[in-house]
């Protein structure tokens, strides 16, 4: 075929797949026929009310509600089907399948890992596990490559979901820093519903239609083992969720996660790539397996790093009472007061504490002023705004240094908890 041909085809593949896949998606999640409807829309429950649950301890802590449960689910929803959709191209332009990567086995190492820790629920930990397995003993029988590529778009996933809407909704804690100081911080969680096409081997006689011709060059991730002859490609709809939690101490949440999500890209750029590299070369296959685990802990490194031994952002200031949070369309908000702004006085009596500036607030009466020094550009401003009898002003200080921590940060699992609290309760009796 001359080169205008192979234009041709490989245009035309892409065209094709991308329509297939859309059309799988709006079949799996829109169709009621569809046997994935239901497991989709059971997954946008229950983040539902994870994103319930966030709301409800806000408002514990601060007594302040923010967005409704159901705009953030909304936004969830449409930025999972997005990344859904990213997520699919690349793995079928890629010719990563399910048929031989474990996926049982990778669930089940998944969810023995989630009883060590929380943060080991991640397929690069289960599916590295599962690898080396392979490689050491021979089992379980699967395909390291498309596993490891696999990881990698879903990380790839991750990353460009996090900077779609990773920061909002990020809620106001008090916390305790490596050096046991008091700080304000945000907790950083989110979860989506991702729907996904993945491709499956079904060994057989290739349907007489519905079939895409391929270009030469896919698969771009090579299949351990030949394809048997008479078989062919099949499109699959997948219901996943994925989840990113994290925290905001030395930056304000927006960057936190632009910062996140660019160090998890690199990983899984850098992962696809050696994925991609191993197909071809099995000798190399070592190489995306270590990297998959040991490139994982480096990324949550940098990012621990740059947190505890950073400057806190969000600290009690020498004048006034810096904020570290404020309530969507609250009055504060309507008067360009913004997280990290210092108040300096309320109806003209200086601010001393937040403890007195909540006395100050407990005075208003109809009529609020408010002199404050914007953080963005360190300049005083003062506005003025009609306040309701008992409408708060919406407004969350940072803690001063004697204020406790509301959340401590921890990583322990079920069973670390469980023999722990055995341990204790031994030592007790003992």
């Amino acid at each position: 075929m001359n080169k205008v041909g192979d234009r041709i085809v490989e245009f035309s593949f892409i065209i094709d797949v991308i329509a297939m896949i859309l059309q799988t998606f709006m079949f799996s999640i829109f169709s009621l026929s569809s046997p994935f409807f239901i497991f989709f829309w059971v997954i946008v429950f229950l983040i539902a009310l994870q994103y319930r649950r966030i709301a409800a301890q806000k408002e514990k802590l601060f007594g302040v509600k923010d967005e409704t449960v159901w705009q953030q689910v909304t936004i969830a929803i449409v930025c999972g089907i997005l990344g859904g959709i990213v997520g699919a191209v690349l793995m079928v332009l890629g010719g990563i399948t399910i048929t031989n990567i474990g996926i049982g086995f990778l669930w089940a190492v998944a969810i023995m890992l989630l009883l060590v820790s929380p943060r080991f629920v991640c397929f690069a930990y289960a599916g590295s596990i599962i690898s080396l397995s392979y490689l050491l003993f021979g089992w379980p029988n699967i395909d390291i490559a498309h596993l490891m590529g696999l990881v990698a778009i879903l990380h790839l996933i991750e990353s460009f979901l996090i900077v779609a809407n990773g920061h909002l909704g990020a809620m106001p804690v008090y916390t305790k820093n490596h050096r046991g100081e008091t700080v304000g911080a945000f907790t950083l969680q989110k979860f989506w519903p991702i729907p996904i096409v993945a491709l499956m081997v079904v060994a057989g006689v290739p349907p007489t239609d519905g079939t895409i011709p391929t270009p030469d060059w896919w698969p771009i991730i090579k299949p351990f083992e030949s394809v048997p002859e008479y078989s062919f490609y099949l499109m699959l709809p997948i219901i996943a969720a994925l989840g990113y939690g994290d925290i905001a101490m030395t930056m304000n949440p927006q960057r936190k996660s632009y910062y996140t999500a660019a160090l998890l890209s690199v990983y899984s750029i850098i992962l696809l790539v050696l994925a991609i590299i191993a197909s071809h070369h099995p000798h190399l296959l070592i190489l995306p397996v270590l990297f998959c685990v040991l490139g994982h802990e480096l990324t949550i490194y940098i990012g621990k790093r740059n947190e505890m031994q950073g400057k806190p952002l969000y600290v009690a200031s020498d004048i006034g009472v810096r904020l570290l949070d404020v309530t969507k369309g609250s009055p504060a908000m309507k008067m360009g007061i913004r997280s990290g702004d210092i108040i300096l006085s309320i109806n003209s009596m200086k601010v001393e504490n937040r403890y007195h500036l909540a006395a100050l607030l407990q005075t208003v009466n109809n009529f609020i002023e408010v002199e404050y020094i914007k953080n963005s550009d360190n300049k005083v401003y003062r506005e003025t705004q009609w306040l309701t009898p008992g409408k708060h002003l919406g407004i969350i200080p940072v803690p001063e240094p004697t204020d406790a921590a509301q959340v401590e940060l921890s990583n322990t699992g079920i069973l670390v908890r469980f023999i722990q609290k055995m341990i204790k309760k031994f030592k007790g009796e003992r």
